[in-house]
C-alpha cells in the first residue's frame, strides 16, 4: 500500500518565498509516501512574456529544488512539484521529481497551453516513469494540458506506470471528463493536483487577462472513479492510501487486455 497526498492552494504570483512557506505550512505533520503539488506552484501561472518567465525561473540547483529536496527528506517521501525551469537559454514549464536521498529528475511539459507558447520552450524530456525508492510503485508524470492527449497517458501506461500524477493549473471543467477517461483506458490511478484562486494581469493593449483556477484536486481509481476530491476553492491536503498492484492486470474480461489487444499497425499518427 502507498499513501499519496495532493496539495491544493493559491500561490501568490511572482513570490516564490511566500509560496514555499505556504507549502511547508500545509504539509506540516502530514505522513505520506508521495506529495504532489500544482503546476508552477512556486511562482504562480499568469506569465505574459519570455522575459517574465526567465526572470522567475529556477535551475535544478536553485532555491526551489533545495526546498523540495528538504521536503522529501523531512517527509521521507517522493515530491512532485511544478516550477519554471531555467536551462541555459531556455525556460520550461516543468515538474521536479525529488526522491528521498536527493535523487532528482525533471519532466518538461510536452503540450503547452495558450499563452504558455509565448512564455516557455516546448518540453523535450519525453515521458518516463520513476520507481518509488521505498514502495512497489511506478509513477508517471504529465502536466495539465498533457491530459488532452491520450498518447501521453498511454505512453506512461506502456512504460509500466501504476500511478499517473498531473500537476495542474486548470481553468475549465472539461478535464473532469477527460482525466477519469485516462485512468479507465489505461487501468491506472490518476492524481490531479490543481490550484485554486484567481490571477489578473494587464495586457499590452490595456485590457486585462483574468484566470480563475478550478481547484477540485482529485484522485481517480483505475476505473476512473473519484476516490476523494477537494472543492473548487479550498486550500487543502488530500491524503489517501492506494494499492498500486491492482493496476497491473490489464484484462477486463477473460478475453480482453487493454494493452495486449492494441493493434498499433492499424493506427494513424
Amino acid at each position: 500500500m502507498l499513501k499519496i497526498s495532493l496539495v491544493q492552494f493559491t500561490p501568490r504570483f511572482g513570490d516564490t518565498s511566500v509560496n514555499l512557506r505556504q507549502i511547508a505550512a500545509l504539509l506540516r505533520g502530514v505522513e505520506t509516501d508521495i506529495i504532489v503539488l500544482p503546476e508552477l506552484c512556486t511562482t504562480g501561472y499568469s506569465f505574459l512574456s519570455r522575459e517574465e518567465t526567465r526572470s522567475a525561473a529556477d535551475g535544478p540547483e536553485g532555491k526551489s529544488a533545495i526546498f523540495f529536496q528538504q521536503l522529501a527528506e523531512q517527509h521521507n517521501a517522493m515530491v512532485i512539484a511544478g516550477f519554471a525551469e531555467r536551462s541555459g537559454d531556455k525556460v520550461y514549464n516543468s515538474a521536479l521529481i525529488v526522491l528521498p536521498g536527493d535523487e532528482l529528475r525533471i519532466y518538461r511539459k510536452t503540450h503547452l497551453f495558450s499563452r504558455e507558447k509565448q512564455c516557455f520552450d516546448e518540453g523535450d524530456s519525453g515521458f518516463f516513469v520513476v520507481q518509488h525508492p521505498l514502495k512497489d510503485c511506478k509513477i508517471g508524470i504529465m502536466i495539465c494540458n498533457d491530459w488532452r492527449y491520450p498518447e501521453a497517458a498511454r505512453s506512461l501506461a506502456l512504460l509500466g506506470a501504476d500511478l499517473i500524477v498531473c500537476p495542474s493549473n486548470l481553468v475549465s471543467d472539461v478535464w473532469r471528463i477527460g482525466m477519469p477517461a485516462r485512468a479507465l483506458e489505461n487501468k491506472v490511478y490518476v492524481a490531479v493536483a490543481n490550484r485554486c484562486g484567481t490571477e489578473t494581469r494587464e495586457l499590452e493593449d490595456g485590457s486585462k487577462q483574468t484566470l480563475t483556477f478550478t481547484g477540485g484536486s482529485v484522485l481517480y481509481n483505475y476505473n476512473g472513479e473519484p476516490l476523494v476530491q477537494a472543492d473548487k476553492t479550498e486550500q487543502r491536503v488530500i491524503t489517501l492510501e492506494i494499492d498500486p498492484l491492482l493496476t497491473r492486470d490489464k484484462s477486463f474480461n477473460a478475453f480482453n487486455d487493454l494493452l495486449k489487444d492494441r493493434r498499433p499497425g492499424l493506427y494513424v499518427g
